[in-house]
Parts: structure tokens; C-alpha cells; sequence
């Protein structure tokens, strides 16, 4: 009996034994990975598959990653290692990736090797030197860290991956950006419909409205339809209508949004009473978008004057509409003039020891992603093309020929960014030590554009207890200091419930305004208002006489006194325009247009000639030009501020996946704000109640097993 339970035991040790041995084998071949964090940051977002699944042509990446790295980099490589078979899996055939060993082994022939180390010099892989613990001594090594994407001859490179923080956003931002028209165009199983009205009867009255070239026009802008097809791998359909029938004409023009013009017979010049139309609907899977191939303009004394579309720059525009309607367009426009900070700094203010007031950063960041255009009014009109109109900090009247020009923007659709400042710093140029700068009000004209939308903002300033804090100098004081101009926002006061807000878990915003929804203003049918931001419950005004210096600043005594605002707005939907029931504004006259001959054609009318009611548009509002500026953002683009002013602009590009994908590099998760009795609630809960719970839990266990025991024993005793 005895041998055969010793033989039992070393039988089950065996098959025990085997058991593992097999299950590790399987583990080996037939494994899966839960991703159970909150925000999924291994796992492969959206945009990432999205990104890869698209690939028409092959693209390959090469990675040149030293072996055997102590922690951390060591991780790094497997991470980078998961995170490419991932997208393999996705890409399929098209996706394609090789590491190359840069380590010579001992022993063994480095030719190889070198061959590898030579090939990564030659894509602009350098090594970097990194930190290692070494028989307990600290010692330096060069360590290659770093990858090359191909796709076609497109080449993009990351020198340096030290860090699996934001790999996957670099990766795929980078991917897109060298795959998206191509195979955009490529998988469109529609076309895009472009049809020209253009009547032949405004031949007979073209000289008359000052556009003699007219009856050449249609030649022209076929021929550059024709040769943007050839570009666009054939995607056009283009076709030409010739219209002259007056009802028909306004049934087009109230459908397309088309200017129609009329006019009356002139029997001395043997022309007919008569209308037309000039313009180009482009069409996308029910989204259309209207170019005028002809414009009116009032001019103050000469009155009523007409602009043709230059064929020479037509090309540009409509490729911009084309790619917007399919999806690819990566164009914002940025206002150059009326005073708006600076893309780049400014040396002169520099020199002189002011501020730049420069927004160097934000344009790295932006630029990364998005092709920027400056946009002067004062030159011209707003490009149609646009997806997004960014208006920052504007100084100086808008006229209201040119808030005409933003309003009829955003009624194309457009959407519009609007970061402004209620007060402009003005200081002291006499050299006077201690002399506190002036603020004066800004008034640009743009308020009451807003107000018209359904956004006040208030002349002042939001002061918050819960605000940035910093070291004051010893000769102070010393201590931290609250800097209550600089609100801290998190928890409560920002909305995580639009996708591209998630994770936005704490900023820091400076010197902001307060906003108001003018309600009666809304149409809630039609606009859906979201409050982004806001100030907590500890929330005061400063107003009237503005003092930001920190030592002339306390909480009010009374809680009574406090209340929290709302600091960001995004406003969607259909919106009404400013100028409805309004005449149009006229141009400001300038030399060109003093040389144009007034229209002295009696009765020549024309009709939709601006829009009443917008496309499906967005209107994002900040009243915080700090968050712009360069020492609120990170050159990397990491930190909270700068990931919700980047996922604000890829939401207005209609890009929310790479919004989502940029938010899973954010790291910080501040702890909430708890009362004095709520953190002693959770200290007495981990000192007392979960021991307590411990030693109930070991009492049970004992009393089962001593149960057990005792019926045990009573049925063999029977």
C-alpha cells in the first residue's frame, strides 16, 4: 500500500510536470493580451488602424536599436517591438519592418554589423549616449535608439526613441502624413463632381461690368480642371452648363448658393434683357461647396463693381475644396493682420528688452501636422479651401467689410477659432522702475460678431483660489505664493465628455476672461453649445481698474462673492449671419479701385450674393492668448496645455482620432480635492478597518477549516 502511494506522488510530479511544460508550449504559440488600463495606452488606437489599413503601397520601417540596454530602454525596444506587430497585423501586406542588429557580439565577424551601423548613418541615425549601472559604477555608452519610415520616396526618420511615452502618436502622425492624398485618392470609389454654370449671355454685357476677358473664361477654367484631374489620379467629373433662364437661375443659385445677375435690354447697344450666372458646385457624397467665377463688390462713390476668378490661381483654390470635401485637407488659416501675435518671435521688441509676445512653439507643433497660411484681410478675401480659420489675439477695428469676410467664412463652413484677450498690456515706456503696466479694453468689432453667434465675453479678468503657485523670492518673504490670475483647472472644471477632451485632466490658463452664452441668441435646433472649460466654485472677478500684481491681490472675505464662470465655449451647428437683413458692407477704396469704372448699367441686379445660413460649422471660443504663448506649451507637444490646444485644432479638421490617440500620452491624473474629515475617513479605513478586516477574514478561514475538521472526524468515529 505504502509503495504504491509513493508511486502515485511521483507519477502525479510527472504528469504535473508535463502539464506545464505543454502549457507553456502553448502560451508560446497561442497567446492574447488584455489591455487593462483605463485609457488603453498599449493597445492600438483608432487613427492607428485606420492609419495602416489604408496603405494602397508598401511601406517599410527600419529600426536600428541597440540589443542588451539595461532598464528603462530595454522595455522601450519591446514595447516598439509589440507596438510594430500590431500594426503589421492591421497593414497586412503593405506593412513591413526589419530591425538591424548594430551590436557586434564577441567572438564573432562584425562585418554585418557595420554594414547596419553604416546604413543608419546614412538614413541620419546617430547614436546617443545614455546612463548605465555597471559593477556598481555609473558609465556612459552609445547606444543606437532610432527608426526610419519609407513609403515610396517619401522618407521620415525618428532619431531618438528614449521613451514609450507618445511613440505610437509619432508613429502614426508620421505614417499619415506620408500616405494620406495617395491613398485617399486611391480608394475613392466615387467621384467628385464639379459642374460649371457659366452663361453664354454674359458674353453680351461683359465689357459693360468691366470684364472683357469673360467669354475666354470657360476655355480657361476647363483647361484647369483638366490639368488638376491629371494630378488627382482622375477624380474629377467635370461638366459644363450653359443657363440663361431666369427661374431656373434662382432655383440654382438658392440651392448652390450662386450669384445670379440680371439685367435689362439696351436697345442702343442692340442687348437683350437677360441673366446668367458664373460659378463652379463641387460635389462629394452629398457635400457640395460653391466657387464664384464671379464676385460683386460695393465701393464707397463707385458703387457696384464685379471681379473675375483668375484661372491662373483657380487650380490652388479648388484642389484646397477638393481635398476638403474627400477628407485630406490639411490647410488652416492663421490671421496676419489687425495686430494678432506673431508666428514667430519678434527680434525687434527682443532687442529692446519686451516681451515677443511670439508664438514660436504653437507654430512647431501645428506645422507638424497642418500646412499654415496667413491670412490678410486687407489683401483679400478668405480662401474657401480652408477647414479652420485660427483668429488670435486681434488688436486692432476690424472693418465691417471685413467682418463681413469672417461672418460669410464660417457660413461656408469654415470653422473658426476664436482666442482673444479683453485687455491689451501697455507699458511704461518711460523707464520709471516700478511703474505698473496700463490695461487698456480691446475693442476690435469681432465682439459683436460673437455676441451675434451667442458668446459675451466680459471685460475682466478671473481670479481663482485653486491657481498656480510659485516660490516668492526670499527678500519677500519667501514661500509659495498664489498667482490667483493663473487659474489651475482640473477635476470638475474641465469637461472630459467630448472624445478629444479625454484625458485633458489638468491646465493652467492665465489672465481669462469670463463668457457668457447670450441664449436668446441660440437656436437650440440648430447650435449645440458645450461648455469646454471653467473656473472652480472659489471663482472672482477683477474688473475696471486691472492690478496683476500678486501682492495687491486676496480672495474676497465672503464665499458669497465667489462663483465659478465659464472660460471656453464650442459652438456647432448652423448659424445665422450677422449681416442678415443687413445691406453688404462696403470695400475700404483703395488705388486699384479708383481705376475701375463705375457700373452705370441701370437695373443690373445680383442675387445671393452672400449666405444667410451656414453650412454645419464650428465656433471654438478662448478668451486666453497666454495659452498660445511660448512659455505655456512644451516644444514636444506633452504636456496638458499643449495637447488641448493641438486636440482642439484636429477637432475642428474633423480629425478626433488623433485627438484621442494624443490624449493616451497624458500622464497626469492629479489626485481630487478631499476635506480635512474626508482624508481622515480614508486614514482611519487604511489603519484600522482594513486590518480589522484582515484578521476577520483569517477568524473565518480558521472556523471553516475547524468545521471541516470536526465533521471529519465525527464520520470516520462513526
Amino acid at each position: 500500500m505504502g509503495n504504491f502511494s509513493i508511486k502515485e506522488k511521483y507519477f502525479k510530479f510527472i504528469l504535473y510536470l508535463v502539464v506545464i511544460v505543454l502549457v507553456n508550449i502553448v502560451g508560446i504559440t497561442l497567446f492574447f493580451r488584455a489591455d487593462l488600463t483605463s485609457d488603453k495606452i498599449y493597445s492600438l488606437s483608432p487613427a492607428s488602424q485606420d492609419v495602416v489599413a489604408t496603405l494602397s503601397e508598401p511601406l517599410s520601417i527600419k529600426v536600428f536599436f541597440s540589443k542588451n540596454l539595461p532598464a528603462p530602454h530595454n522595455n522601450t525596444e519591446r514595447f516598439l517591438r509589440d507596438l510594430l506587430e500590431e500594426y503589421s497585423a492591421k497593414g497586412k501586406k503593405y506593412f513591413n519592418y526589419t530591425f538591424y542588429n548594430v551590436t557586434p557580439e564577441e567572438g564573432t565577424l562584425t562585418g554585418k554589423t557595420d554594414e547596419n551601423r553604416d546604413m543608419a548613418q546614412d538614413y541620419g541615425i546617430q547614436p546617443v549616449q545614455i546612463r548605465i549601472m555597471e559593477n556598481d559604477e555609473i558609465k556612459f555608452k552609445n547606444a543606437y535608439m532610432g527608426l526610419v519610415i519609407i513609403h515610396g520616396d517619401l522618407i521620415e526618420k525618428i532619431e531618438t526613441i528614449t521613451s514609450t511615452n507618445g511613440l505610437e502618436y509619432q508613429l502614426t502622425t508620421a505614417i499619415q502624413k506620408m500616405n494620406n492624398k495617395v491613398s485617399a485618392l486611391l480608394r475613392l470609389d466615387k467621384k467628385v463632381n464639379v459642374t460649371m454654370y457659366l452663361s453664354s449671355s454674359l458674353n453680351d454685357i461683359a465689357s459693360l461690368i468691366g470684364l472683357d476677358q469673360l467669354p475666354l473664361l470657360g476655355k480657361a477654367v476647363a483647361d484647369t480642371i483638366e490639368k488638376l484631374n491629371n494630378k488627382s489620379l482622375g477624380i474629377l467629373e467635370f461638366k459644363a452648363i450653359d443657363i440663361s433662364d431666369k427661374e431656373k437661375l434662382d432655383l440654382m443659385g438658392k440651392e448652390h448658393d450662386l450669384m445670379a445677375l440680371s439685367w435689362p435690354g439696351i436697345p442702343e447697344k442692340n442687348i437683350l434683357a437677360g441673366s446668367g450666372a458664373a460659378g463652379l458646385v463641387i460635389e462629394f457624397k452629398g457635400k457640395t461647396t460653391t466657387l464664384p467665377l464671379i464676385s460683386a463688390m460695393e465701393l464707397p462713390i463707385i458703387g457696384t463693381t464685379y471681379q473675375m476668378a483668375d484661372p491662373a490661381a483657380l487650380e490652388e483654390e479648388l484642389n484646397a475644396i477638393v481635398e476638403k470635401l474627400i477628407g485630406i485637407n490639411k490647410d488652416i488659416g492663421f490671421l496676419a493682420d489687425h495686430g494678432t501675435h506673431s508666428l514667430m518671435p519678434d527680434r525687434l521688441a527682443m532687442m529692446q528688452g519686451m516681451p515677443s509676445e511670439a508664438m514660436q512653439v504653437f507654430n512647431t507643433l501645428v506645422s507638424s501636422r497642418y500646412s499654415i497660411k496667413p491670412i490678410a484681410l486687407k489683401d483679400g478675401p478668405i480662401p474657401d479651401g480652408l477647414n479652420a480659420l485660427i483668429i488670435a489675439r486681434p488688436t486692432q477695428k476690424f472693418s465691417d467689410y471685413e467682418l463681413f469676410q469672417i461672418d460669410q467664412a464660417l457660413m461656408k463652413g469654415t470653422n473658426i477659432a476664436f482666442i482673444s484677450d479683453s485687455f491689451n498690456e501697455i507699458i511704461s515706456q518711460q523707464g520709471g522702475m516700478g511703474m505698473p503696466p496700463k490695461y487698456e479694453p480691446i475693442d476690435t468689432g469681432l465682439e459683436k460678431l460673437l455676441t451675434h453667434y451667442g458668446v459675451s465675453i466680459k471685460k475682466a479678468y478671473v481670479l481663482d483660489k485653486q491657481s498656480y503657485k510659485h516660490q516668492a523670492p526670499q527678500n519677500m518673504g519667501g514661500g509659495e505664493q498664489n498667482i490667483y490670475f493663473a487659474p489651475m483647472l482640473k477635476e470638475k472644471t474641465i469637461n472630459n465628455t467630448p472624445e478629444f477632451m479625454d484625458n485633458i485632466k489638468g491646465l493652467v490658463a492665465m489672465q481669462i476672461s469670463p463668457l457668457e452664452l447670450v441664449k436668446e441668441n441660440i437656436d437650440k435646433d440648430k447650435i449645440v453649445a458645450t461648455t469646454l472649460l471653467s473656473s472652480s466654485d472659489e471663482s472672482w472677478l477683477m474688473e475696471g481698474n486691472i492690478n496683476l500684481n500678486p501682492m495687491f491681490i486676496s480672495p474676497p472675505e465672503s464665499k458669497d462673492e465667489m462663483k465659478s464662470y465659464d472660460l471656453a465655449y464650442l459652438l456647432s451647428g448652423t448659424f445665422t449671419s450677422y449681416f442678415k437683413g443687413k445691406a453688404i458692407p462696403e470695400k475700404d477704396i483703395g488705388e486699384k479701385d479708383i481705376k475701375e469704372e463705375k457700373n452705370k448699367l441701370e437695373g443690373f441686379t445680383a442675387r445671393h450674393t452672400f449666405l444667410e445660413t451656414s453650412k454645419p460649422a464650428k465656433l471654438f471660443v478662448l478668451p486666453c492668448s497666454q495659452m498660445l504663448q511660448d512659455n505655456m506649451l512644451d516644444p514636444q507637444g506633452r504636456t496638458t496645455n499643449a495637447t488641448f490646444i493641438l486636440n482642439i485644432i484636429d477637432h475642428l479638421n474633423g480629425d478626433d482620432k488623433i485627438a484621442q490617440l494624443r490624449s493616451k500620452q497624458q500622464t497626469l491624473n492629479p489626485i481630487a480635492d478631499t476635506t480635512p474629515f474626508g482624508r481622515g475617513i480614508i486614514k482611519a479605513v487604511n489603519i484600522i478597518a482594513l486590518p480589522i478586516l484582515v484578521i476577520l477574514f483569517g477568524f473565518l478561514v480558521l472556523a471553516r477549516r475547524t468545521s471541516r475538521k470536526k465533521k471529519i472526524a465525527s464520520r470516520f468515529n462513526a
